[in-house]
């Protein structure tokens, strides 16, 4: 990496002038004294600004023209860090911990200050010595993806490899997975692997390792009790229940949605509470019925990308829809106002893909209650063109069990009824 990567101009010309480089360890005075790390810098960004990692993990932007004094305070050499093989404990349970990728699997590169990707799964499970006291943890990278990189090829990757343990000694499976598309894998392992005889979680982190904030540790460490002292079926989300460290969360996969940005308390599942709830070492179980309608393992790991998710709003333009029917899409998703409508400039391009035998489904932009589509009139007339309404399910649930259904099915009366059928918790009560 270059000693002054996204660094040009006056602020390039400012770090030589002090014999300065990435990954030295300053003392900058300014109106204030700053301690921390020279931090690399987004390539597009202005030459008026360095950048320095702070020892509370932040980052902070220094206008140079404020800068009275920089010094250099030591060299941090870069050094290869040595994973430890952690012991296995005779007795406990063992956990497959699968990588993916994600802040969770990040750590801070110490001659930068930078986050890195962790390089072996290994790692990840050292860096939680917690662990090897809880379950005999062996681990796995299978991916090494940002989550908005994860893509539907992916799922059959993580599914296809799961499925190999089938008849495995391990307790559970917890997959380690960056948490703004994690719901939409969640749902997809869901269908695939319904009937699974060991727990699937998937656990991420919003806050990476080098901040004091981070909730990788904690994540892990709930999931891997979760597995351990619940063991049940199912493919679950595990994350901080709110912002304090006291409770972990423990969502239905396919009834959680990451609702806030950025919150360590981010994913909540839709329509009740979650399915478990871990607090001071005691589980609460929330959850009334079973994770799957049967608990026969039948793995359907097939699907098909040819369904959208259409959001409608006032102005949409019907032209948009007519594109997705003639591109040869299979199925689509509608993401309606209220109790399911859509506006009736919609509805000659509706008929068209009924016509066409698209699978055509409603869910509601409304975070909670039902699609009830006989209330109103509207909801009635797309009811007779053809469209099916989903109950309860969250759209992209509905989107992926929509591609995971048309890749398993071909009879369109099939489609339908497995569509409707509650097959992994998708439908609440």
């Amino acid at each position: 990496m270059s000693d002054y990567r996204g660094y040009e101009g006056s602020s390039l010309e400012f770090l030589k002038n002090n014999q300065i480089k990435i990954g030295d360890s300053v003392k900058i005075l300014t109106d204030i004294t700053y301690s921390g790390i020279i931090m690399p810098r987004y390539e597009h960004s202005d030459d008026q600004h360095i950048v320095l990692k702070l020892k509370s993990g932040y980052n902070v932007g220094i206008e140079i023209s404020k800068i009275e004094k920089i010094e250099k305070e030591q060299i941090i050499e870069k050094t290869s860090e040595q994973t430890e093989e952690i012991s296995k404990i005779e007795g406990l349970p063992k956990i497959l911990l699968l990588s993916t990728g994600g802040t969770i699997a990040s750590k801070v590169d110490y001659r930068t200050g930078a986050v890195t990707p962790v390089l072996t799964a290994q790692e990840l499970n050292s860096s939680v010595p917690e662990l090897s006291k809880i379950a005999n943890i062996d681990a796995e990278v299978l991916l090494a993806e940002y989550s908005e990189n994860i893509m539907p090829e992916n799922w059959l990757e993580i599914a296809n490899k799961i499925k190999e343990y089938e008849k495995s000694d391990y307790t559970g499976i917890i997959v380690a997975h960056g948490t703004d598309t994690m719901h939409y894998t969640s749902s997809f392992l869901s269908f695939a692997l319904a009937g699974f005889p060991i727990p699937i979680v998937l656990v991420g982190s919003q806050r990476s390792s080098d901040r004091a904030s981070s909730d990788a540790a904690l994540n892990l460490i709930g999931a891997t009790k979760f597995i351990t002292e619940t063991k049940t079926k199912g493919v679950y989300i595990v994350m901080h229940q709110d912002e304090s460290d006291n409770t972990i969360a423990c969502h239905i996969g396919t009834r959680v949605r990451k609702n806030h940005t950025s919150k360590r308390g981010a994913f909540q599942t839709i329509g009740d509470y979650p399915a478990f709830i871990i607090a001071e070492n005691q589980i609460q179980k929330n959850m009334s019925k079973e994770f799957y309608s049967s608990n026969q393992f039948e793995p359907k790991i097939n699907l098909d990308t040819k369904v959208a998710l259409v959001k409608y709003y006032p102005g949409y333009n019907p032209k948009l829809l007519e594109q997705i029917i003639d591109s040869g899409y299979k199925g689509i998703i509608f993401e309606g106002t209220g109790l399911g409508h859509v506006g009736k400039v919609m509805y000659d391009s509706i008929k068209k893909a009924h016509e066409k035998g698209i699978f055509l489904g409603m869910t509601s932009q409304c975070i909670d209650g039902r699609v009830r589509m006989t209330v109103y009139e509207s909801g009635r007339d797309l009811l007779n063109l053809g469209i099916i309404p989903l109950e309860n399910m969250i759209p992209e649930v509905a989107l992926v069990k929509a591609m995971w259904t048309i890749g398993n099915y071909q009879n369109s009366e099939e489609i339908k009824k497995i569509m409707l059928q509650n097959i992994a918790s998708e439908l609440s009560e």
